[in-house]
């Protein structure tokens, strides 16, 4: 059976005003006392209880008025009061009370004066009787108008309460994120930054008496320097996030870093030892900020594998700006072969989560003539297109 909640209120109101109006329309016709003016108020009394829901009070007064005129005319009995029934309950449920009380009285006291004014063949009792069921409906009317109107009241007000309870969970949920916040900034800021300001120091001051005494700086005692400034810096730039008030938004990260510092991490690279060269094609331009991160981190990551895991090893970074994808690619000419491939670790597990996240593929593995090849390919959108896997393995493309 097909339920009617889905239906358009209008549709029911009309619904019911039609039936309505068909059953009246039938008594009235087989009437012989009701004429032309009768027909013509069962038509509009009855017709006006499509607006019972949306304008109760103008469908109470019409029903009303051409209801009292069709029974003042005939005998149509109890059908005659279903229109205004109808109606008293719309109006009682709109919050109205005293209308809906005159518009009864009216309705019930005007059809009894017109029935023992002109009753012949019915004792006055019996038309009393009839008058005293009619007000028993249309009270039962009333009060589950009334009832209705509760409800609907309490429904509301426990919506309300739901949206407020959910409200307040988020408020401390967001409190509760942004204490933890600002707990891992401190333990970040006390254990990290203490460390590093240390290595940076020494290194500065190892670089600053092997100059005073005219020796020859380390190339790698210069890497140590550069890097931890450039942590120093990174590690600031995330305890600012991580300080911030305000929810930070989904993959945000500091800015501190992206492929305009491609040429100062290929160069710190190559300051340890490692042999990289950078290839860049397409238009050169400016990215969406997450996009331009990730590309950064994988470059940095891969780079770092290299040196890491194949020493001595070659590496080519290329940097392709296309149309719709921006593609990042380090190869090396390491030891990995496709029959020993290397137990992908955090970093590449790092580098897949970021490119999901950005919706796009990402492919590392051993390449065929030897050597390990990372390549992904970001879409240049601003928002990650919706319905991605959650996770894509290393090494298999979307």
């Amino acid at each position: 059976m097909t339920s009617l909640r889905g239906w358009p209120p209008i549709v029911l109101d009309g619904a019911l005003a039609v039936a309505v109006t068909g059953m009246l329309l039938v008594t009235a016709l087989v009437d012989p006392k009701a004429g032309a003016l009768d027909i013509a108020a069962v038509l509009i009394g009855a017709l006006s209880l499509v607006a019972w829901r949306r304008a109760p009070l103008v469908s109470l007064l019409v029903s009303t008025a051409c209801m009292l005129v069709y029974s003042a005319h005939t005998d149509p009995g109890p059908p005659a009061g279903f229109p205004v029934m109808v109606s008293v309950f719309g109006a009682v449920r709109a919050g109205h009370r005293l209308l809906p009380a005159l518009a009864s009285a009216a309705f019930l006291g005007g059809g009894l004066a017109a029935k023992l004014a002109t009753a012949t063949g019915q004792s006055p009792q019996d038309l009393v009787q009839q008058t005293t069921l009619l007000v028993g409906w249309f009270v039962a009317s009333g009060v589950m108008a009334t009832v209705a109107r509760h409800r609907q009241a309490y429904v509301e007000q426990a919506e309300q309460r739901a949206a407020e309870a959910e409200r307040t969970r988020e408020e401390a949920a967001r409190r509760r994120a942004g204490e933890e916040r600002l707990r891992i900034a401190r333990e970040l800021h006390d254990s990290l930054t203490h460390s590093i300001s240390i290595i940076k120091v020494q290194a500065g001051v190892a670089v600053h008496l092997a100059r005073k005494r005219g020796d020859e700086v380390p190339a790698a005692l210069l890497a140590i320097q550069e890097a931890s400034g450039d942590a120093m810096r990174e590690l600031r730039a995330t305890l600012e996030v991580l300080r911030d008030s305000d929810q930070p938004e989904p993959g945000s990260e500091p800015s501190a870093s992206g492929l305009d510092r491609l040429d100062d991490l290929v160069e710190r690279a190559c300051s340890t030892g490692l042999s990289a060269t950078v290839t860049i094609s397409g238009v050169r331009r400016e990215l969406p900020p997450e996009v331009d991160r990730a590309a950064y981190r994988i470059v940095q990551e891969a780079l770092t594998n290299v040196s890491r895991h194949a020493g001595g090893a070659a590496a080519t970074v290329r940097v392709d700006y296309g149309e719709e994808e921006l593609v990042v690619r380090v190869d090396d000419d390491g030891p990995a072969t496709r029959d020993d491939p290397p137990v992908p670790g955090v970093g590449l597990l790092g580098m897949r989560e970021r490119v999901t996240a950005l919706g796009g593929r990402l492919l590392a593995e051993p390449r065929p003539e030897g050597g390990f090849t990372v390549s992904a390919r970001l879409p240049v959108s601003a928002e990650p297109p919706a319905g991605l896997p959650a996770g894509l393995p290393v090494g298999e493309s979307a």
